[in-house]
């Protein structure tokens, strides 16, 4: 069976669809704060000419997703699907970001729930790279039993290279 990309997935909080070209400016309008980046590799992805890039690697990746309150169906941020290796059985899950409004765990812990078990239904090992200084990423996917395996630097998009920390769940250690 053929890892599909970019399926719609939803649940009572969250909302992930195909990222589409006419995304942009509701996307943007989510990313345009700054404080969304203060933890991110890329602090200046508020403005608009950097996001810009982020938007295009994002739709060139083919896994990227526009995330949405399920109730109000607001945009509320974007994740995305990537590094699909059919050789090794994995997959990367990242490029996550969510508005303010909506941090606090349940919405991110919602959508990558859904992300993680759509995965595991074609590959056996998921990764997640984090940025060294996004403790609040950090803490996040170790609440969902990832295990940090390493560190790199990783190659971003059309931005320079940036340390990661590499996060790993195995199919047979996750729980949901």
């Amino acid at each position: 069976m053929k890892f599909e990309l970019q399926p719609i997935l939803t649940n009572e909080f969250v909302t992930a669809k195909p990222l589409q070209h006419e995304d942009f400016e509701t996307l943007y309008k989510v990313a345009s704060d700054p404080q969304i980046w203060e933890q991110h590799p890329n602090k200046d992805r508020y403005k608009r000419e950097v996001f810009e890039v982020f938007f295009r690697g994002a739709m060139e990746s083919g896994g990227a997703f526009l995330v949405s309150d399920t109730k109000s169906r607001q945009a509320i941020g974007s994740s995305r699907f990537c590094n699909l290796d059919d050789e090794k059985k994995s997959v990367a899950i990242g490029y996550t970001f969510f508005a303010k409004d909506h941090w606090g765990g349940t919405y991110n812990h919602a959508l990558k729930t859904l992300m993680i078990n759509h995965a595991f239904r074609f590959v056996d090992i998921i990764h997640f790279h984090i940025g060294a200084v996004n403790i609040r990423s950090q803490t996040s996917i170790m609440r969902l039993s990832a295990k940090k395996i390493g560190e790199a630097e990783m190659e971003y998009y059309g931005e320079e290279t940036k340390l990661n920390y590499i996060y790993e769940i195995k199919k047979e250690d996750w729980y949901k």
